[in-house]
């Protein structure tokens, strides 16, 4: 009796151990589905992180697990086709990284293919999740408390510029959470008594003249949003910043690796790694329903002494004690 008249007689494959394994020897691996707004070049050490979460669950790419790599290059107005191209190739996970839009426009595309994301807490504002200990549905994933950490980016800024001077807070028009932001960032500058104007940019054409304003304006420093459309740019805006000697302070450590003033927030890499341990997660069965959505703990306070000194900044040691990252 040959194989086939086998199977036949026994109704499956699964009836025959050696064939069993055959058959799951040839299924191929699982497909994920990895969503940037961003850009590939200022994105590939994060893209790192994410690999190194799956890996750290056995999952190595091109072994047993595949990514499908989306990226929006900075247009948010593509991710609603990204994310339904993925879901059309039916991917096993879709992991959603670079910002809210990002999160909302992969949650639209899909109730049924789990998604893991990282952004600020507007999924349970616009009721993609029911909660955080409970999402409830098809999503789940990792939450920063965006709008919280730029208003203690304002504090730490106040204490290295004039008292006199303004503060700008350049925000991006575009993203979900700025209406947030302004009102978390206004609330901290009148608690903390200091002066600020809002100035927005939401390309790079805005960006540039965003600091040729703040140096006409001769502001005192600008705290900048942690918004996708900056981090992508980041180069660029810490070379603006050094060219007009404008203070600035970032949300992401990343800024202070490339010459940024100082930067406080949470860890993006931290974040990348576990959106890629709770898509290991799913993949081995677990549903996105009763995965918490996690809020990091830990929280970055990075400084660079010699932008400092180039800005003729002296960094008091009431900062200094409290830096995690120190930059000379």
């Amino acid at each position: 009796m040959n194989r086939r008249e086998i199977v036949a007689a026994l109704g499956s494959a699964a009836a025959i151990p050696w064939l069993s394994s055959v058959a799951s020897a040839q299924q191929p691996p699982p497909t994920v589905g990895f969503i940037n707004a961003g850009s590939p070049a200022q994105f590939a050490s994060l893209v790192d992180s994410f690999r190194q979460g799956l890996a750290d669950a056995g999952y190595v790419e091109g072994r047993n697990v595949l990514i499908e790599y989306r990226w929006a290059e900075g247009h948010y107005d593509r991710l609603a086709g990204i994310a339904a191209d993925l879901v059309n190739r039916r991917v096993a996970v879709i992991a959603s990284t670079g910002g809210p839009a990002v999160m909302e426009a992969s949650a639209a595309a899909t109730t049924t293919i789990p998604v893991v994301f990282l952004g600020g807490d507007v999924a349970l504002k616009v009721g993609v999740i029911n909660s955080l200990n409970r999402p409830g549905g098809n999503v789940t994933g990792i939450v920063m408390s965006i709008s919280e950490l730029l208003s203690k980016c304002l504090q730490f800024l106040s204490e290295l510029v004039p008292k006199e001077s303004e503060i700008a807070i350049l925000l991006n028009p575009n993203a979900p959470e700025t209406a947030q932001d302004r009102q978390q960032i206004e609330a901290a500058a009148r608690q903390i008594g200091r002066r600020i104007f809002i100035v927005t940019a939401g390309n790079p054409a805005e960006i540039d003249a965003v600091f040729a304003k703040l140096a006409e304006r001769r502001a005192g420093g600008m705290a900048v949003q942690g918004d996708l459309v900056y981090t992508n740019r980041r180069n660029e805006m810490v070379a603006l910043a050094a060219q007009y000697a404008i203070p600035t302070i970032y949300m992401w450590s990343e800024f202070v690796t490339v010459g940024g003033l100082i930067a406080y927030g949470n860890s993006l890499a931290e974040g990348y790694r576990q959106v890629g341990g709770y898509t290991a997660r799913v993949l081995q069965g677990a549903k996105p329903a009763e995965l918490p959505v996690m809020q990091p703990t830990r929280f970055r306070f990075s400084i660079n002494l010699k932008t400092a000194k180039a800005l003729g900044i002296t960094i008091p040691p009431s900062l200094l004690i409290l830096a995690d990252d120190v930059v000379e």
